[in-house]
């Protein structure tokens, strides 16, 4: 017999108790294969875990001390040798026992006395099949690996462009671009030590930039004016929270709906004098609740045009005088005992501010 190999590449195993069925098998086998051999199925364990494991072995069943069903069982339950295609070489024909021979995983089976042309022929289709499954497999695995890369670029860009969504107004108004950065972690910190989860906090900090995007919408002469609002001027600068609201409208997105919320719900008031729906105490959404205190802040402890920036301690004093009337106040209270982790926050980003 001849193969198209002059050099094998593949290596069969074959287990047998008798040197006689060893010696027939590997004398059709050697043409085209590296050939082990091995007496007992415990030896037969040692070289499949091997440095050099088999491609595909040829079992017999009937051995003292483990059987070959014992051997077939312990590979596939080894994740180091569980895809070596097994084959039975018996002379138990019995369907019982091919049936119990593929319950344990054997890809088939082969009656003694063998046929060379069809164990030849055996041997090189589920040698052929493993190396298909083997190339499907890690094909699936890079193309996994390449969709999850994909995913996390993706996401990536959906979190910059929010980000971005949410600095949009700071551009119009005497705002600086990192207010929302600070502000955002405030209200995540803020949301951690309320016992929201650590995604629920996330999501906020993610939708909380996009609070004051309705400022977009904002004439100039009232959204810049450096001195105080006239009645009129200060009802339309109020449009703003339903402005931002709108603008990002009935979205899929989880963020981007939370981000609607909170535009909408942020100047709203604990004692229900806020804006724009004069909502109180906990019919004002948590999120809104949340994003209020962070702003605030953020806003007190900022250099303005028309101002300076109050100290930490100034503007915690401000937020527990205003708990139960602007805050929430168990909120409040929460915000204002958090001061090392603010404080930590604002000197993150306060080179960037300058």
């Amino acid at each position: 017999m001849t193969c198209q190999e002059d050099t094998p590449t593949k290596t069969v195993l074959i287990v047998d108790d008798v040197s006689e069925n060893l010696d027939i098998l590997k004398e059709i086998l050697a043409p085209c294969y590296r050939v082990q051999v091995a007496t007992k199925g415990r030896l037969a364990l040692k070289i499949a875990v091997s440095p050099t494991p088999p491609d595909l072995i040829l079992l017999d069943v009937m051995m003292p001390e483990m059987d070959g069903y014992e051997v077939c069982r312990v590979l596939k339950q080894d994740v180091r040798t569980w895809d070596i295609p097994i084959l039975f070489v018996t002379a138990k024909s019995k369907e019982e026992n091919e049936i119990k021979g593929f319950d344990l995983g054997a890809a088939d089976y082969l009656v003694k006395p063998v046929s060379p042309s069809i164990v030849r022929a055996r041997v090189k289709t589920h040698l052929a099949l493993h190396d298909q499954r083997k190339l499907l497999a890690d094909q699936v695995a890079v193309r996994t690996a390449q969709l999850m890369i994909q995913n996390i670029e993706l996401e990536e860009i959906r979190q910059e462009v929010i980000r971005q969504l949410g600095r949009a107004a700071e551009y119009r108004d005497n705002e600086t671009g990192m207010h929302v950065m600070r502000m955002s972690r405030y209200v995540q910190l803020l949301a951690l030590h309320a016992g929201l989860s650590e995604p629920e906090a996330k999501h906020l900090m993610l939708a909380a930039p996009m609070h004051d995007l309705g400022k977009i919408g904002i004439p100039d002469h009232i959204l810049l004016k450096p001195s105080k609002l006239t009645g009129e001027e200060w009802c339309v600068m109020q449009t703003h929270c339903e402005m931002g609201y709108q603008i990002i409208g009935s979205q899929k997105s989880a963020i981007l709906t939370l981000g609607g919320l909170i535009a909408q719900t942020h100047h709203e008031k604990w004692n229900g004098c806020g804006y724009p729906k004069r909502l109180a105490g906990e019919t004002i959404p948590m999120p809104g609740r949340l994003t209020a205190i962070g702003d605030v802040f953020d806003a007190l402890t900022s250099v303005r045009p028309y101002k300076k920036a109050w100290s930490v301690d100034e503007a915690l004093n401000m937020i527990a005088k205003e708990a139960g009337e602007h805050f929430d106040p168990g909120l409040a209270e929460i915000f204002v005992g958090l001061k090392s982790g603010i404080v930590e926050i604002m000197e993150r980003y306060q080179e960037q501010t300058a």
